[in-house]
């Protein structure tokens, strides 16, 4: 077992680490000559002046690109895939996006823009009350969505994404290092036909009853059921004392539901003995179906942010592109692990601080009112 575990911590490898010290290693898109404009900020609350730089869009009303290129090549053949980074909405994001694209070899980064082919797409995206996090994956150059929902974080606070797919085409998407989504990628991913159809041959049989219950036959309705009325003459209504038949016409009480009618009537319901349950349709094998098992071992080789934003303020920090669970795992305990409870408590300070300003200022406009009354 040693042995094993060894051989395991010298295979994996990180393929791109980021925390952002600068912008040495990323590349603007030339696709467009109005992109919005990036810098490196630690935000307007933070845990730590230094470790927590990120990356910060700056301009509101505005597309970005911009990408970076992994330290070597990424074949995700027999290997586990692992994509993690943060992202922190602290401009309280009306509407934008905040995921990565993981892109091929022979990617252009001057070139980057929304039609792009990428590998994998992955990420929080918030627009008005529609709120998700991207797993997108390209098969066959069409792009597919995840079936399941998953939700980002909706706070000003920094939360870390990962999605991890594995060799044996299962996947896990963690929000905050807390799973939110897991299984077969072929499962929940239309990247195939089913596996199974309907069988074009089979029909339901005409004679199939489907219906559990039944009219008893052996009840009947009863005698005079059909002569109490739905509604009879209010008893207790009078004649209004300035009424004129001649003018107003012959008096009549107004109607009400009567207290004895009791509907329709309908036969008593028995369990029905031909009752068979529901019809299912035979299903046979698609014949369109073929399966695929390396639908996951893409080859990568860049990352890239490619946005729409609104209101401008987004940081991304922390990311990283391995084939170690345990790597991830370890970058996680050292950035976002650590910084969450101080940031946290650096968002509650600024938000007294803000508080306390408030207050201050609507007291000295209280005083100044005050005064132009003794005036």
């Amino acid at each position: 077992m040693k042995v094993s575990l060894l051989v395991l911590s010298v295979a994996a490898k990180v393929y791109f680490k980021e925390t952002f010290d600068s912008l040495d290693k990323w590349v603007v898109s030339q696709s467009k000559d109005d992109y919005g404009k990036w810098e490196i900020s630690n935000g307007k609350f933070h845990a730590d002046e230094e470790r927590s730089k990120a990356l910060k869009t700056t301009e509101d009303a505005k597309f970005y690109a911009i990408s970076a290129k992994f330290d070597q090549v990424f074949d995700h053949k027999d290997k586990d895939f692992i994509v993690q980074f943060s992202a922190k909405f602290e401009q309280n994001i009306d509407c934008g996006g905040g995921y990565v694209k993981i892109m091929p070899p022979g990617f252009k980064p001057e070139e980057f823009n929304g039609d792009t082919v990428y590998n994998v797409m992955f990420g929080p995206d918030i627009c008005g009350n529609n709120k998700k996090v991207h797993a997108i994956l390209n098969y066959k150059n069409e792009n597919h969505l995840i079936k399941k929902q998953v939700l980002p974080g909706s706070d000003q606070l920094t939360h870390l994404y990962t999605f991890i797919i594995h060799p044996d085409q299962t996947y896990e998407i963690l929000v905050d290092q807390e799973s939110k989504a897991s299984g077969k990628l072929i499962e929940d991913w239309d990247l195939l036909p089913p596996a199974k159809i309907k069988d074009p041959k089979q029909s339901k049989p005409k004679d199939w009853v489907d219906s559990p219950k039944m009219d008893d036959p052996n009840d009947v309705k009863p005698e005079g059921y059909d002569d109490v009325p739905a509604n009879i003459p209010d008893p207790d209504a009078i004649k209004p004392e300035d009424w004129d038949d001649e003018d107003d016409g012959v008096w009549e009480a107004p109607m009400i539901p009567n207290p004895e009618y009791k509907g329709e009537w309908k036969p008593k319901q028995i369990d029905n003995p031909d009752y068979k349950g529901p019809w299912v349709h035979p299903e046979i094998d698609n014949p369109e179906f073929v399966n695929d098992e390396s639908i996951y071992a893409y080859k990568s080789e860049y990352i890239g942010f490619d946005l729409w934003q609104v209101k401008s303020g987004t940081l991304f920090d922390n990311i990283i592109v391995t084939d170690s669970i345990e790597e991830a795992n370890e970058f996680a305990a050292s950035t976002f692990v650590v910084d969450a409870p101080l940031e946290k408590a650096a968002k509650d300070k600024l938000d007294d601080e803000e508080a306390e300003k408030l207050k201050q200022d609507l007291d000295k406009e209280e005083d100044k009112e005050d005064e132009h009354e003794e005036l």
